[in-house]
């Protein structure tokens, strides 16, 4: 690319540079105010201030109230600029701060702000259990100056700790932990088992990684049932006898594998000579490329780890294990066969529902993260939401170095530990980020090497990660971690006590290394941010190889065949500068359109969700059930007896034909006189089997007679019986024809990236199979309803039971790695269409 070109493309993205900004101007003009109040403020004791906090409303007051509050619980005094967060998030924005800037009081006073503004109860979602137990016992002193209420949720809480935590002014919970209630909350039979209340406001802590990294993940809330894995398992087996190259081929981004023609013939002859690719054999087909997928693609300590017996996936963008997330369409399992392991239960699908669209229940969003404005335009796009840019309390004295470039990955690492070992022997804290579990391992080992001890923070510790992220910043340690492990955990200078900042100070801080550039520029913001907090002195820099990953995929074409090197392997050349910035745009440019088509997916089935959830809520807390089952019964019975009648007409004309054929040997004469006289026979009224229309009418309008009479005399008791009972029948169909229609979406959507052979749009041939088979629900669901119903033995021990009503024996939840429209079947489709081009040719 020219340099006349590089200049416009560089020029073009800084005048549509992403995340246009909410103007602070406004905010900043009530800071005064806010001051003149908090002096006011501290001429009252605290009864008085508790009292004066009840009554706040504007922003102003509240901010006001909230610093003076947390100057006397915590003895921390709001900044200005924490101030103008809070005002933000008051606003309903997302606020973007720098690590170490005070989220945490800030989300407290804006928690307390929304709940006196009417807008409460208040729900502050973190990424994980231990900064949502943290933050909430952390602020808690502040809440009770200002006479509000505050919980905490956590995975292991129970039931009833769960619904006492939700009662609270304001709850503390993990986003995935609140998703999960939610979807538990929609399969309630009564009422009273529900543990949350109404959703109103949620303050989004890390918003970046919520609102975005984890929007599209789906939470899932599964119960037991019988699955076959046999064609699975056996698959596996098969692909790891298959040669790299020989029978497979890896495509050169590596998100792709395909049986070559050798391989092709050897799978069928393994399979008894079949044709793998004609259609009785899809299943086979399909089982071969999942596990060909987790054999050549998935890969240990980068993708996941194999912990006490079982396979964790490790989150891309923080490098933390993925709490109980799962692959989907089979890959799961095909790792776990791949490891030798025993195969988790699946599960049926009782419920699903993205993290994206969850929020999106709440009227009330906002949020705050260090690194906002590179996802603005997505923030917008999906939930209407705006940056808000908080200035820094102190100026950053951090130094920021360019990235270091090297050929080879070998070289790289060289240079990489030679640079640590260096830092080390002056004593310089040194805090690297690597990009998978494996690298950190590695890079570990080649310190332990060179005499210089560390301490590794990747998935496989990620219980020890505060402890070990808060001692990072102690003179002459080094930690090495996986990307942003320890996110949300500040890094003090001198240890978390900071007895020695004065000395780590004086060798310019904790220097922040990364082993190369992730695909999100976030990441690695949000990597240089773990340096120079507050104002601390620290340095940056990011060593990277034309042999990465990110590279190799995006820009392998942009590298100069001559590229200036330096003896030691070092790149010094600005193209190669600019082809490095060019693949991780691009790699964000992937991830947002992931997100647009994940989102376009799952848009249709949430709004099916949302239609049987009202539907459903409907049946729950009123009789609607019961009036259904009143109005259709009469015509289902009707319907029984009209079928059972022309059944037994059915039966007396076969026994009538069978009579005929048992004199199939009579004379040819005999049997055309004896069929005459059976057809006269048959046209012939008959008083014992014949029924008059007009009298089979009458006879069927019959049972709604003393039903109306028994209902217009029925006691309140008697209708409240049969209200309960039609409840709990209505609601038992409900759940279970969507728990059906979800395994037909998922079967559907196995189905359209096949059809992408034929040219066909997956998302187009999606709606088009399930928005018909969502017309068609609700009525199989009332009918179901009804012939339950007129089957129950209508009496106080009625129990579901009965009619063979029977729920899960056991439920359990998970996330799904999730990616429809870029995903593991949509590669296994690219990879079978190879394969048939090849045959083709």
């Amino acid at each position: 690319m020219s340099l006349s070109l590089r200049l416009k493309a560089r020029f073009r993205r800084f005048l549509e540079r992403p995340g246009t900004t909410v103007d602070l101007a406004p905010l900043s003009a009530q800071l005064p105010a806010v001051e003149a109040r908090g002096e006011e403020l501290t001429s009252l004791d605290d009864d008085e201030l508790t009292e004066a906090a009840t009554e706040a409303a504007g922003p102003i007051e509240i901010s006001a109230i909230g610093r003076e509050a947390a100057h006397r619980a915590l003895g921390e005094r709001a900044y200005d600029e924490q101030v103008l967060g809070v005002m933000s998030l008051l606003a309903g924005h997302v606020s973007e701060m720098a690590t170490g800037e005070g989220k945490t009081l800030v989300a407290c006073i804006a928690g307390y702000g929304h709940v006196r503004r009417g807008n409460g109860p208040v729900h502050v979602l973190t990424i994980n259990d231990y900064l949502a137990r943290r933050d909430a016992e952390w602020m808690a002193p502040v809440y009770r100056l200002l006479g509000m209420s505050v919980g905490w949720v956590t995975e292991n809480s129970t039931r009833e700790e769960r619904r006492e935590a939700y009662a609270k002014d304001v709850t503390y919970v993990s986003v995935s932990e609140a998703g999960f209630d939610y979807l538990r909350d929609q399969l309630v039979t009564d009422v009273a088992d529900r543990v949350k209340p109404q959703l109103v406001t949620a303050i989004v802590d890390e918003a970046d990684s919520i609102l975005i990294d984890e929007a599209r993940v789906p939470l899932v809330l599964a119960g037991s049932v019988t699955t076959e894995l046999d064609p699975l398992h056996a698959a596996t087996a098969l692909v790891r006898e298959l040669r790299p190259d020989v029978d497979y081929e890896v495509a050169d981004d590596g998100r792709s594998v395909a049986l070559t023609p050798q391989g092709t013939v050897t799978v069928e002859k393994a399979q008894g000579d079949i044709d793998l690719y004609a259609d009785e054999y899809a299943t086979q087909l399909f089982a071969v490329n999942v596990a060909l997928h987790a054999h050549a693609l998935v890969q240990r300590d980068v993708d996941y780890i194999v912990r006490n017996g079982a396979v964790e996936l490790v989150d891309e963008f923080r490098g933390r294990v993925a709490q109980r997330r799962r692959w989907p369409d089979g890959l799961q399992a095909a790792v776990e066969a791949k490891e030798g392991l025993d195969a988790t239960a699946e599960g049926e699908v009782l419920g699903t529902i993205t993290i994206q669209s969850y929020l999106k229940l709440y009227p009330h969003v906002c949020g705050m993260t260090a690194t906002a404005v590179l996802v603005g335009d997505q923030l917008r796009e999906f939930f209407d939401l705006e940056v808000a840019v908080i200035p820094r309390h102190k100026p950053v004295i951090r130094t920021d170095e360019p990235d270091r470039l090297y050929a080879s990955r070998e070289e790289r690492d060289e240079a990489l530990v030679a640079e640590i070992s260096a830092c080390h022997a002056e004593g310089r804290p040194v805090l690297v980020g690597t990009q998978d579990v494996k690298e950190s391992e590695a890079l570990a080992v080649a310190l332990r090497a060179v005499d210089v001890s560390c301490v590794v923070l990747n998935a496989k510790n990620d219980a020890e990660e505060a402890a070990i992220i808060a001692e990072a910043g102690t003179h002459e340690a080094v930690t090495v971690s996986t990307q942003m492990a320890g996110r949300g955990v500040d890094i003090r200078l001198g240890g978390s006590d900071q007895a020695d900042w004065d000395r780590v100070a004086d060798l310019d801080g904790l220097y922040v290394i990364g082993s190369g550039r992730h695909d999100s520029r976030r990441v690695d913001d949000q990597l240089r941010g773990r340096a120079g907090r507050q104002g601390d002195p620290g340095g940056s820099v990011f060593f990277v190889s034309l042999e990465d990953d990110l590279v190799v995929r995006h820009a392998a074409d942009m590298i100069p065949s001559s590229p200036r090197i330096h003896a030691d392997g070092l790149i010094d050349d600005s193209d190669v500068d600019y082809a490095v910035e060019h693949a991780q745009r691009v790699a964000e440019g992937v991830n947002f359109e992931i997100h647009r088509n994940t989102w376009r997916y799952h848009v249709v089935v949430e709004q099916q969700r949302q239609d049987l959830a009202t539907w459903r809520e409907e049946l729950l807390t009123t009789d609607a059930a019961l009036t259904l089952v009143d109005e259709r019964l009469p015509a289902h019975l009707a319907e029984v007896e009209a079928k059972a009648a022309a059944e037994a007409d059915a039966e007396a004309e076969a026994e009538a034909e069978a009579e005929t054929e048992t004199e199939a040997d009579a004379e040819a004469e005999a049997d055309a006189k004896a069929e005459a006289e059976t057809e006269a026979e048959e046209a012939e009224p008959d008083p014992e089997t014949d029924t008059d229309p007009e009298a089979e009418a009458d006879e069927l309008e019959e049972p709604e007679e003393p039903e109306e009479s028994d209902e217009s005399d029925e006691s309140d008791e008697e209708r409240e019986l049969r209200a309960r009972i039609a409840r709990s029948i209505a609601l038992f169909h409900l759940d279970r024809g969507w728990a059906e229609h979800l395994a037909t979406l998922a079967e559907v959507r196995e189905g359209v990236h096949l059809r992408a052979l034929g040219r066909l749009d997956p998302l187009d041939e999606f709606h088009r199979a399930a928005v018909p088979a969502f017309t068609q629900l609700r009525d199989k669901i009332e009918r179901r309803i009804v012939e339950t119903y007129a089957e129950a033995d209508i009496s106080e021990d009625w129990q579901p039971a009965d009619v063979n009503l029977l729920r899960p024996s056991a439920t359990w939840t998970y996330l799904v790695h999730d990616n429809p429209f870029g995903s593991e079947l949509e590669r296994l489709v690219s990879s079978v269409s190879r394969r048939l081009g090849s045959r083709r040719r």
